[in-house]
């Protein structure tokens, strides 16, 4: 019973963060919320060169220029920002994508153009892997909310392509999702995070390549 009760209280848990209600209420003032995302923009430098455990919310106000007061104004405490750092990244980076697919109707391209802007995401966002990694650690749920709501996505859109025909219909969708998530992940920290640098076109060419070849309608041997 104890097993069936902290499940639910996991699923719970990771649903209330899907509705996210606001322990203090967002501002409604541009200068406001000019204010909170600049305590935001602080939080992911901070956590991602301290760490969250090493990090304090003095750095955090100090790196953001405000008054340590400010602080309480948008967030009870740490933990508080970092998760809602973490859900702001999540948006950003899902947002992102799908206004840079939007127009795209052949799913092959959509999944180019999407490798080419996570990379481009990670790019200015150099402490998302940090700040998610942390986030296994800091709040399991956070993290596993994290990669779920990527991949429902995901998900709904490689079905969507696999009943146009763009895609294999003998694949599982959400295993390919996620395996495609962590090669997104890989490259971009082989590059990205490791070089400070757009993989070059080659690696570009290969994951198109390897895309066509992996995904693309099954075709029939000649006998």
């Amino acid at each position: 019973m104890k097993q069936a009760s902290g499940s639910v209280s996991r699923v719970r848990a990771a649903r209330s963060r899907e509705r996210r209600p606001a322990l203090i209420p967002l501002p409604t003032t541009t200068r406001g919320q000019r204010t909170r995302q600049k305590l935001l923009d602080s939080a992911e430098a901070v956590f991602g060169e301290l760490g969250f455990h090493n990090a304090g919310i003095v750095e955090i106000t100090q790196r953001a220029d405000v008054a340590l007061g400010t602080f309480y104004l948008y967030f009870p405490d740490k933990k508080a920002i970092f998760e809602d750092l973490v859900h702001t990244l999540n948006l950003r980076l899902r947002r992102t994508i799908a206004e840079r697919i939007r127009d795209i109707d052949d799913r092959l391209e959509q999944e180019v153009v999407g490798f080419e802007t996570f990379f481009e995401f990670v790019r200015r966002h150099r402490n998302l892997y940090r700040v998610i990694l942390q986030a296994e650690t800091v709040d399991e749920d956070l993290y596993r909310w994290h990669y779920r709501t990527l991949a429902e996505g995901y998900v709904r859109g490689l079905r969507a392509a696999q009943a146009k025909g763009q895609v294999r219909g003998d694949l599982d969708a959400e295993t390919l999702a996620y395996a495609l998530m962590g090669m997104a992940e890989s490259i971009g920290s082989r590059y990205v995070l490791w070089d400070r640098k757009l993989p070059p076109p080659a690696t570009r060419r290969t994951i198109r390549s390897f895309l066509s070849t992996g995904l693309g309608p099954q075709r029939r041997v000649k006998r």
